[in-house]
């Protein structure tokens, strides 16, 4: 047969570019992807070349010698980096195996029908030989596509951390890592904090529900962080889009240019410190809590909080502090009212203002006064921050649980 293909040479090669014309044809036709990258004299140059090297690997296992793959492989990385589908070049490779079969049939019937029937044992090699070469492009476009989904990966990965660290600068640096990503100059955005301990293990595990707001997820050592484009949501969108998931997590205000998405970061986090460790929605917008996002921006007051307004608290056995402080945190989040505080804490209302007023004793605080009301607030809230930040050092058991609300008992207390 190699005798043969060496003497129909000249006529096979004729054939060939015909085929390829053909094939360059309805490729552009039926592909959009081809069409929209290739121009037709590039696509039937590139068809034409890949027939003739399956003709010269057929002629080379005919020899016993190994196929020549190292134009596929060029192939496949080529089209990988170029963003051509890998069903699309496969298609045109099998299509290309087809019209060489046809063309090298009626290149042989045309020189001696005769030597048809030798042609059999001969398809079984030209498709092992077209069978290399789709599997080197295969492995090829593969191995690159990879390694330019792990180079986008890193690029998306430092455009994001430019604008959520600050390094990419003010105005025109961080509107471009915005449009790099996507974002458009001016809009509605928040950052999201997921605390480090909740955070699923890949960004692909967060909700995209249609018509949610569009998020883009940074995973880092300390934890999660994501970039979210509001557009027409409202704020509280995010608390929803995170609720599935039972994270513990904080959301900046809204900002409206990609150069205040550092500040909004800075936010989140701190907005982060204030959301409840459990009980009640774990996602704390830092407009919503204010007061409690300033003692955790302030630890040394903070502390000093603590110490001055709640210290006679504090130094009480576990369970009447537990019990006073929780009773606190509990009235406050009713909003002053003793009757829903009883009714949360599972005990009477007169149980709820005994507590109250011994805790008005040791304070030297009324809760009658606004003043002091604030001040308790915030310093309840330096308590709560300082056990869920540590604790196992926060001191004795009995400080109240993190949202400031009671450990529900299955019967009421008295």
């Amino acid at each position: 047969m190699e005798r043969i293909i060496e003497e129909i040479r000249e006529d096979l090669s004729r054939r060939i570019a015909v085929a390829a014309d053909r094939l360059a044809d309805r490729t552009l036709t039926e592909d959009p992807a081809y069409a929209a990258l290739l121009g037709r004299a590039e696509l039937r140059e590139r068809i034409h070349h890949t027939l003739r090297q399956a003709v010269e690997g057929l002629i080379r296992s005919s020899r016993g010698l190994p196929v020549e793959l190292a134009d596929a492989r060029a192939t496949g990385a080529l089209r990988a980096e170029q963003g051509l589908p890998l069903a699309s070049l496969l298609r045109t490779y099998r299509r290309g195996g087809q019209l060489l079969w046809q063309t090298l049939t009626e290149a042989v019937a045309s020189y001696d029908r005769a030597a048809l029937p030798r042609l059999l044992p001969v398809a079984t090699a030209l498709w092992d030989v077209l069978d290399q070469m789709a599997d080197a492009v295969s492995e090829s476009y593969r191995r690159t596509e990879a390694a330019r989904t792990d180079r986008d990966r890193e690029r998306r990965a430092a455009l994001l951390d430019a604008l959520l660290d600050g390094a990419g600068g003010d105005g025109p640096a961080a509107s471009e890592a915005a449009a790099q990503l996507g974002l458009p100059a001016r809009g509605r955005f928040a950052v999201v904090v997921v605390a480090a301990a909740d955070g699923p293990s890949h960004p692909a595990q967060r909700p995209g529900a249609t018509g949610a707001p569009r998020v883009l997820w940074r995973v880092r050592a300390g934890g999660e962080s994501g970039l979210v484009e509001l557009g027409h949501h409202p704020l509280e969108s995010v608390r929803d889009l995170l609720a599935p998931l039972g994270v513990r997590a904080g959301v900046s205000p809204v900002v409206e240019a990609p150069a205040e998405l550092a500040r909004a970061h800075r936010l989140a986090a701190l907005a982060l410190r204030t959301a409840p460790a459990s009980g009640g929605p774990r996602t704390a917008l830092l407009d919503e809590g204010l007061p409690a996002a300033l003692v955790a921006a302030q630890a040394e007051l903070a502390g000093r909080l603590r110490k001055v307004v709640l210290g006679p608290v504090l130094a009480l056995p576990a369970e009447d502090r537990r019990l006073l402080l929780t009773t606190l945190g509990t009235w406050l989040a009713c909003r002053g009212s003793t009757t829903s505080a009883a009714q949360r804490l599972y005990c009477h209302r007169n149980t709820v203002s005994n507590r109250l007023r011994r805790l008005e004793q040791l304070t030297g605080r009324s809760l009658a006064d606004p003043r002091h009301v604030v001040e308790l607030t915030l310093a309840h809230a330096a308590v709560v921050q300082h056990a869920a930040a540590e604790p196992a050092t926060a001191g004795p058991p009995g400080a109240p649980t993190p949202a400031g609300t009671a450990r529900r008992s299955p019967r009421p207390r008295v």
